[in-house]
């Protein structure tokens, strides 16, 4: 391939992880966690930045709830024990409710809402159900990285002497322990985040630490969104 036909393929692989509007949800969430960690909290441009940005980012999320009310009727993976199954399916239910709710917030402070007091508690009980699809993640998390690890015992034995990463079904578990890892960190965080902005405990998790907390998770978020490149095809 030429230098041309290479930054040709970049470029698509760009268009294509931009055209993703949860993409770019969560690159204008890092530019509002990392307003709100400059300014911790403290009046200026880095506030005024971290203020619009979560208000353009409500217009993202519209109907977005949709998705998750999606997966809370979804048939699970056969062989799922109840628990996760439970758990999961909570996650779906709060996290829905949590986007359904959110649109009032926009609507208020849009100025369509009138009811002030109103569109704050719904704001509160709104994310109170982010935190809890946050701990209801985190215990999934755990919950299959456990059977991961045990299936991946289970197959190092049965390779014995064999070398386990020439075995594709070892890698593949291998490259989903990863993943699940990462997402077992970032929804961890998000508890942080969502304890931060629901003020719980003020003097530990300031505006600071929430921003520093929520720009990691929207980095890792992002990184989990980029495309994967394409294969090389050997002649």
């Amino acid at each position: 391939m030429t230098t041309l036909d290479v930054a040709r393929t970049e470029l698509a692989l760009v268009v294509l992880y931009l055209n993703k509007a949860e993409a770019r949800d969560k690159i204008c969430r890092a530019i509002q966690y990392g307003s709100k960690y400059l300014s911790n909290g403290e009046p200026g441009t880095a506030q005024n930045v971290d203020k619009s940005t979560s208000l353009a980012r409500k217009v993202f999320r519209l109907f977005k709830f949709v998705s998750d009310l999606h997966g809370l009727i979804s048939p699970t993976s056969p062989g799922t024990p109840l628990p996760l199954v439970l758990l999961g399916k909570s996650k779906n239910a709060l996290l829905s409710t949590f986007l359904f709710l959110d649109q009032f917030v926009w609507l208020s402070r849009t100025g369509i809402y009138k009811n002030k007091e109103r569109a704050e508690l719904i704001g509160r009980i709104s994310l109170y159900c982010w935190m809890g699809s946050s701990i209801c993640t985190t215990l999934v998390e755990v919950g299959e990285l456990g059977r991961l690890s045990a299936s991946m015992k289970k197959l190092e034995k049965d390779l014995k002497k064999s070398d386990k990463h020439n075995n594709e079904e070892y890698r593949s578990k291998l490259k989903k322990s990863n993943d699940r890892s990462l997402a077992l960190i970032k929804a961890g965080m998000d508890i942080v985040v969502a304890v931060g902005l629901l003020q719980l405990a003020p003097k530990k998790v300031t505006p600071r630490v929430t921003g520093a907390f929520g720009f990691v998770t929207s980095l890792i978020s992002c990184y989990q969104l980029l495309p994967s490149p394409p294969k090389s095809k050997t002649p």
